[in-house]
This record gives C-alpha cells, structure tokens and sequence, in this order.
C-alpha cells in the first residue's frame, strides 16, 4: 500500500504557496529520496507523472514532486495553467529557490508529513525533466546535500540566446508570448527573466556549473527522436562532464510517450524504461 503525502510550501521571498507531495511505502524503514523537477509549461501531475512516482515509490523510494512557485498552476485551483500572471513573474533564480526549499523541509523536523523514520536523506536524489533538469544540474552543483542526479531529456543551457532585434523588443514592450500548443494559451514572459539571467549569470550558467561544479554521480537520458530539446544537448552534457553516464532512448520522443491528460492506467513503455533506469542508477549509489 502506497501513502501519498500532499503538502504546501510558501516561498519565503516571493509569498507563493506552492503544492508538493510525497508518494512511499509507509514501512518504517528509511529510504532514499528522490525529489522530481518538472519542465516549463508543466506541473507535478502533468499526464504520467503520477504513476511515475508511484513507481519509484515501489521501487523503494520517497518519490517527492513539486509544482514549481511561478508555473501558473494554483493551490486549490483546477490544476493546470491558470495564473498567467504568476506565470510571466517566473524566472530560473525562483525555482532554483522553489528545489532548495523543498530539500531543506525534507531535512527540517516536522516540515513535511513524511516522518523522518521513513527517509535516508544521505540518499538524497534530484531528476528533472527538460528545463527542470537544467534545474536539477544547477542545484546539485551548489547543493551537496545532494547525493546523485538524474536528467530527462534536459536542457544544456539555461541562455536562449535571443536575437538583439527580439530582445530589444522584449525590452521595450515588457513581455514576450509564448504559445501553449496544448490548451492554445498565449503566455506571457516578462522581460525580468532575461535581467534576472544576466544578474545571476554565474549560478545559471549549466555549462560552467556542470564542467567545474557538479560532482556527484550523472545519468543523462534522452529520447533520440526528441523533438523539442534535441538529442545533442545530452551528447553536450556529457562532454561537459564526461563521466556521466548516458542513456539513449531509441525513437523516444521528448514526453516519452507520455500526454495530458494521461487515460491508462500503466507507464508508456518508453517513460517506463526510463523510470527503470533512473531507478536502477540511483540504487547504485548507495
């Protein structure tokens, strides 16, 4: 029997409540965690993500999710994006702050509602999907409470490296749209998320901090048929950090078959190869 374990965290900076939740198996004995980042334009129960915990959480892990502060999604809303606002406020210092805060309720004392008994938070893992991994590279690099990482089809690099001409207008008008394919949303980005990557350069640089920062254990996954962060930002990752290992998922694309919402009730075979994985390589770092 798994216990789901849903909680609320407030950033203390920016005033947001934001949701997380715990999935395990409530046995007393202390297991490594892994905490799961999600990407941009998702949440902690995007289509498959549920039973990917659930997996994890069978396999022996606290498998912890957070919807990050700013990705539109609401406590006690209907669950997908909604506060375009919150949205466009976001920028990558805020949710590299939203994974920090996770990790240390893990390590505080009656923070969360998993009891301490139930945690080996010396085999505290990260993984991260697509620009949450990005995040999950970034974090452990300057967290060494951090045992291992894992990433899923992620980004190599935090800078988009816009043209003046785009980032000139940005500059005058305050926003950029972007389109959300999946439920036709214009969202909106505020120009403060190109100021706060220039003002933070150094802690959001994912090649610097992955060539001379990141030294705990790294599987890099990615799907070769990924159609949204190319097969090469892995192949980039690896360079930077050459003893990673690198996991290739033939013909998977960047969801890993997965979609929102998601109907069935097993993994799409290629998201539960990639759990298997992922699983099997943090067990190897104990």
């Amino acid at each position: 029997m798994l216990t789901h374990a849903p909680f609320v965290l407030t950033g203390p900076r920016h005033g947001r409540p934001f949701a997380v939740d715990a999935t395990y198996q409530a046995d007393g004995k202390a297991k490594p965690v892994v905490v799961f980042v999600h990407g941009f334009k998702g949440f902690k129960d995007w289509g498959h993500f549920p039973l990917v915990a659930d997996f994890f959480a069978a396999q022996g892990f606290v498998f912890v999710k957070l919807n990050l502060s700013h990705n539109g999604v609401v406590v006690g809303g209907h669950g997908d994006l909604e506060d375009l606002e919150a949205f466009g406020r976001n920028n990558f210092s805020i949710e590299l702050n939203d994974v920090g805060q996770v990790i240390d309720a893990l390590f505080a004392a009656g923070a969360t509602p998993v009891p301490a008994a139930e945690m080996d938070l010396a085999r505290l893992c990260l993984v991260g999907h697509s620009r949450g991994g990005g995040l999950v590279l970034l974090k452990a690099a300057e967290d060494a409470r951090v045992r291992a990482v894992a990433t899923w089809a992620a980004i190599a690099d935090v800078n988009q490296r816009w043209p003046q001409a785009v980032l000139e207008e940005w500059q005058r008008t305050g926003v950029l749209h972007v389109p959300n394919a999946r439920t036709g949303q214009q969202l909106p980005l505020y120009y403060q998320i190109v100021e706060d990557y220039f003002a933070n350069r150094h802690r959001l640089d994912i090649p610097h901090n992955v060539r001379r920062r990141l030294k705990q254990p790294l599987l890099l996954v990615h799907g070769d048929d990924d159609e949204t962060v190319p097969v090469a930002a892995a192949h980039h990752l690896k360079q930077l950090k050459p003893d990673a290992a690198l996991h290739l998922v033939p013909g998977a694309t960047h969801m890993f078959g997965g979609a929102h919402p998601w109907p069935h009730t097993a993994l799409p075979e290629p998201a539960a190869s990639v759990a298997a994985a992922t699983a099997d390589f943090f067990k190897q770092q104990a």
